[in-house]
């Protein structure tokens, strides 16, 4: 896998560099693929650092932005970053000698800085949608190739699967949080496609499949954020999709929903049958006995508490990037990387971090309120919403979906040939 990661650069590189017409599509198509490669190549341990996968999608898009530019009104998401850097020079300025800089620093402020460089790229720019779906296949790819790696990795789960906790081994030998990340986000991915489908049936069929695969996987990861996240993403796609659509289309989408239905009940019947019923557990918040946890949250709740507090004692500033680890290490006892990025925001940046996530909330529903210009853009905005607040951005695929959204999507207009 490490010399696929080392193909991977130069293989988009020229596709951007040679690109004429349509750079745009060849950046997203390349941004696309990464983010969703990036769990897969973590789980076979194909990275030259942990944080690759977001310094390529930065790579790739310095390219777009060298040939295309960006908006003007893009400035938002500039103002965004900058608004982090104070955190930052706070940990500078209490940075001690055993701290290593990449670990304290980038390791918590790379997500963001992705998503900034992201969105100013794609801000304001158009393609049409048939290229639009070509960058969403460009997602479903890679995503394709790592259920198929999950079901190889392991595939006696009645050995594996013990109690109701996430599980790291019917995850690829990863970690389950982020691969139910990457998951859900496929299975949203190809249900629109279900909707939107693709020209050869056959193709068409195969896809279906891996749609339910991925289901069926990201249930048994035994967390829950992705997948429900991706199933909030797929009630508001519906409602948007039943919004534009006309009635003979609505007809036929409710026709394979019902079909949908059947296999979702297959699925879990099969993930009842195969885990001993915990996965039920699981999502009734019970443990493997069957009594009730007293936190759905796994202790997230906990951790966004002490954040609150660290909050509540540098409201202007911020304590710094990177260093609410040390107040759980203070309060709780536990050394461990924040899992919510909202609070990681209030409590690492203080009062900036509030006003740049409001950036990032207000800008683009100022421009486009309705969702008419990307039938994704309201799925996509909650996509990174969801996801930052049970994994924070530990991945660069909340930050690439993020931007995606922000694109307009152009129909492409019939011609017309008259005949004489």
């Amino acid at each position: 896998m490490m010399v696929y990661l080392v193909l991977i650069i130069p293989f988009f590189t020229v596709r951007i560099v040679k690109a004429k017409t349509n750079r745009v599509k060849e950046v997203l198509i390349a941004v696309a693929y990464v983010a969703a490669i990036e769990v897969f190549l973590r789980m076979t341990k194909a990275y030259l650092l942990y944080e690759t996968g977001k310094y390529l999608v930065m790579y790739f898009i310095v390219i777009g932005l060298f040939y295309d530019g960006f908006k003007k009104k893009a400035f938002p998401y500039a103002l965004y970053f900058l608004l982090l850097i104070p955190g930052i020079l706070v940990t500078f300025e209490n940075l001690s000698i055993d701290l290593n800089f990449r670990k304290a620093i980038l390791f918590n402020i790379s997500g963001p800085l992705t998503l900034s460089v992201v969105a100013i790229y794609t801000y304001g720019k158009s393609i049409s949608f048939k290229d639009f779906l070509s960058v969403l296949n460009y997602i479903a790819y890679p995503l394709i190739a790592m259920t198929v790696y999950v079901f190889l990795y392991n595939p006696d789960l009645r050995d594996i699967i013990t109690n109701t906790a996430a599980n790291s081994a019917a995850s690829g030998g990863y970690g389950p949080n982020q691969v139910a990340t990457a998951l859900g986000l496929g299975v949203f991915v190809l249900f629109s496609r279900l909707l939107i489908p693709y020209k050869l049936k056959t193709v068409h069929l195969l896809m279906m499949f891996f749609l339910a695969a991925m289901t069926y996987r990201g249930i048994l990861t035994f967390s829950r954020g992705g997948l429900l996240a991706a199933v909030i993403m797929i009630v508001v796609f519906l409602g948007l999709f039943f919004f534009l659509t006309n009635l003979k289309t609505k007809a036929t989408a409710v026709l394979k929903l019902l079909g949908v239905g059947g296999v979702l009940i297959f699925i879990w019947a099969l993930s009842l049958a195969q885990t001993g019923g915990l996965i039920e557990n699981r999502y009734t918040n019970k443990d493997a006995l069957g009594r009730e946890k007293g936190d759905i949250t796994t202790g997230r709740v906990e951790l966004a508490t002490v954040e609150f507090e660290a909050f509540k004692t540098h409201p202007f500033f911020g304590v710094g990037v990177g260093r609410s680890k040390g107040y759980f290490v203070e309060e709780l006892g536990i050394e461990l990387p924040t899992h919510n990025e909202v609070s990681r925001m209030f409590s690492e940046h203080g009062l900036f971090g509030i006003l740049a996530l409001l950036i990032l909330l207000i800008a683009p529903i100022a421009n486009n309120p309705l969702g008419i210009k990307n039938i994704y853009f309201y799925p996509f905005l909650l996509f990174w919403f969801l996801t930052i607040n049970h994994s924070a951005m530990r991945i660069a695929a909340p930050a690439v979906i993020y931007g995606l959204g922000l694109i307009n999507i152009t129909r492409e207009k019939k011609t017309v040939i008259h005949r004489k």
